[in-house]
């Protein structure tokens, strides 16, 4: 019966400090927050960084732990078929958050695999985790090749050895390599192998390897549920993100909104002015043309009055003629 105890290594609790949009690798961290608390190796390696949020996992617990260790990530950060590629933007964000947390005790590395090899000693790598091009080809050759450089106590991590398409070969290779070393599987998560490669000095991952088919089904479970709790939690926070966004993108409308209601009042109180003035004008208006009635009929009767004026001095002066003149004319 196995003594490993999972919950005697609390760190593999704790939440990843970098979780980015690149989520293939998340539902393993948890696991390898673990491996690196229960191992305590001197050297990381990791091929194929890409994001990063694999290996910014062993560097939060070699930091968290005050380890002494070494951590190396490996990348030509330009992607690949299988990958997807992509710009430099890629390796400078990750450099931004590395750097200023894990820069004292680990590098980022771009460069292709072969052409890093010569930088290190052999025996001298404790932890390697392959997760480069998942060609069969390409991953044998990645295993091959780093072999001598891997120490007595050597753990190896491959990514994605449960996954059947795209030409990925990293099933196949697994299914033939782990007949040569003792190992351990998760099938969640796209799949991750585990090889020990070297005589296995921590007790606690000898007791992993030694469990019965029934404490092993406990142990995937338990990592599953913590990978899954991950990736749960990271949708939550997307949509929480997302809702934060719409609600900051509905304020910015009603404040768009009551600007315009503002606009519109202040519109209103301008055509409510220009009413008054119109009402005004109006009222003057029809008050000068009172005043013209009044005048027209004023002039009306002053031409009434001329003419009768006129007329009586017509008739006037037609008598006058008469008397004066015909008087005159009679014998």
């Amino acid at each position: 019966m196995s003594k490993l105890d999972l919950l005697d290594h609390p760190l593999c609790l704790h939440w990843p400090e970098r979780l980015t949009d690149v989520p293939s690798w998340h539902e393993h961290i948890p696991f390898a927050m673990f491996l690196v608390d229960i191992l305590r190796p001197g050297t990381i390696v990791e091929l194929g960084t890409h994001a990063g949020d694999s290996y910014c996992a062993f560097c939060q617990v070699v930091n968290e732990l005050g380890l002494q260790t070494r951590c190396y990530a490996i990348d030509t950060w330009e992607g690949d078929k299988h990958a997807g590629f992509y710009g430099a933007e890629v390796l400078e964000d990750l450099r931004m958050y590395h750097d200023a947390l894990y820069g004292s005790f680990s590098s980022l590395i771009q460069s292709t695999f072969d052409a890093a090899l010569e930088h290190f000693t052999d025996g001298s790598i404790d932890l390697l985790h392959i997760d480069g091009y998942h060609s069969y080809e390409a991953v044998k050759h990645d295993f091959e090749s780093w072999l001598p450089k891997l120490s007595s106590r050597a753990v190896v991590v491959l990514h994605d050895t449960n996954v059947h398409e795209r030409e990925f070969g990293i099933r196949r290779f697994w299914d033939e390599i782990r007949q040569e070393y003792p190992h351990f599987e998760f099938l969640h998560g796209h799949g991750l192998g585990v090889l020990a490669i070297g005589e296995v000095s921590a007790g606690e991952f000898h007791e992993l390897l030694q469990s019965t088919d029934q404490e092993l089904a406990v142990i995937r479970d338990f990592f599953f549920r913590l990978g899954h709790n991950l990736t749960l939690k990271r949708k939550v926070a997307e949509k929480e993100s997302r809702l934060r966004e719409r609600d900051l993108h509905l304020a910015e409308k009603d404040r768009q909104l009551t600007e315009k209601d503002g606009q519109l009042a202040e519109k209103d109180r301008q055509l409510a002015e220009r009413d008054g003035c119109l009402a005004e004008r109006e009222a003057e208006v029809s008050s000068l043309r009172g005043t013209i009635v009044q005048l027209e009929q004023r002039e009306q009767k002053l031409i009434e009055d001329l003419q009768r004026e006129r007329s009586w001095l017509v008739a006037r002066g037609w008598r006058f003629f008469r008397r004066v003149f015909l008087r005159k004319s009679q014998p």
